[in-house]
């Protein structure tokens, strides 16, 4: 039976492949809307953006006629264009992006690479990849500008150590030789089962959302000295992004100031910012199938990024995060 392996071990038959392309008959059928408009921001930026500045998260959702969602996906998102992101970042004065492909498409990267493909030289995008993607495929997304793959620890649910430590390793002997990275969305306990794996990698290592930190309970919360000792160490990076996923205190999220306040004492050199849109809403919601719309939410990421003046007051510290550490890593 064919089947396919997503995320390094969680396999798919043939007829949940080819089941994937129902998203576009739902599509038609109006199960699916397509076309809801993304979030935009609402507030100005108020400091000074430098040049060349990076949104190190972004996602791009495209028509399923053209692109059809995983059969396995949990939730499925309503649609964000290129040129809806090209009108966001106009506005945050933003000059580059990396966009993270996004579990609901599977191991399948078309849509993005589609969207590096209209953006150009100012995009650089994250994979999904499995077992069976092939040098020559890794080859192909290289040329097209991603310079690493996403292991997803939360979407999929992955709470046994053992497990996240073998697809931690496979992940790092499938990218040797390669210029690349790993990204990982997870939870600190995870950042703790791997802390002596990230330490001994031989390529950089970056965590998602502020690694799943719960902004509540505070920097003294479990695992969160274990992120700060990675980010001190310069072995991982951090991006201080989606706060609205650490915290409950809309619309400034004022109590992760502390986390990210920490984050960036340890290592400036090892933080990046990012907005997360647009803002899909991949939460369980009751009644709710994953081929039913999940409305992406609507943040306003102008008020959310005038927060990083607060965290890093220091102009030359958000040059560091904004421009010089996301040119090392995604190589603009």
């Amino acid at each position: 039976m064919t089947t396919l392996s997503i995320g390094f071990g969680k396999h798919l038959t043939r007829r949940e492949l080819l089941f994937g392309g129902v998203a576009a008959a739902l599509c038609r059928r109006g199960a699916i809307r397509a076309f809801a408009a993304a979030a935009q921001p609402a507030t100005p930026v108020s400091f000074k953006v430098p040049r060349g500045a990076c949104d190190c998260h972004t996602h791009v959702f495209c028509d399923p006629h053209r692109f059809a969602f995983w059969s396995g996906r949990t939730y499925t998102p309503e649609t964000a264009t290129v040129n809806e992101t090209r009108a966001l970042h106009r506005t945050l004065h933003v000059e580059r992006i990396v966009l993270v492909n996004s579990l609901v498409y599977g191991t399948d990267n078309s849509c993005m690479v589609d969207a590096l493909r209209q953006l150009g030289n100012c995009a650089r995008g994250i994979a999904l990849i499995d077992e069976h993607t092939s040098d020559a495929e890794l080859d192909a997304l290289a040329h097209a500008g991603v310079r690493g793959i996403r292991l997803n620890f939360v979407d999929l649910g992955v709470p046994d150590p053992a497990i996240v430590q073998q697809r931690f390793q496979s992940a790092v002997k499938r990218l040797a030789g390669r210029d690349w990275h790993i990204q990982i969305y997870s939870g600190l306990s995870v950042v703790e089962a791997l802390q002596d794996d990230v330490m001994a990698a031989p390529l950089p290592i970056v965590f998602d959302h502020f690694a799943g930190a719960r902004a509540s309970l505070g920097a003294s919360q479990p695992g969160f000295d274990v992120l700060v000792k990675l980010i001190r160490s310069g072995k991982a990076y951090v991006k201080i992004s989606a706060v609205y996923r650490v915290s409950d205190r809309a619309p400034e999220y004022s109590n992760v100031t502390p986390l990210a306040q920490a984050l960036i004492a340890a290592n400036p050199q090892r933080i990046l910012w990012g907005t997360d849109w647009p803002h899909p809403d991949s939460s369980r919601v009751p009644g709710r199938r994953s081929i039913d719309t999940a409305p992406l939410l609507q943040i306003d990421d102008g008020r959310l990024f005038n927060q990083l003046p607060v965290w890093a007051p220091n102009e030359n510290v958000r040059k560091t995060i904004l421009v010089e550490n996301p040119a090392r890593l995604y190589g603009f």
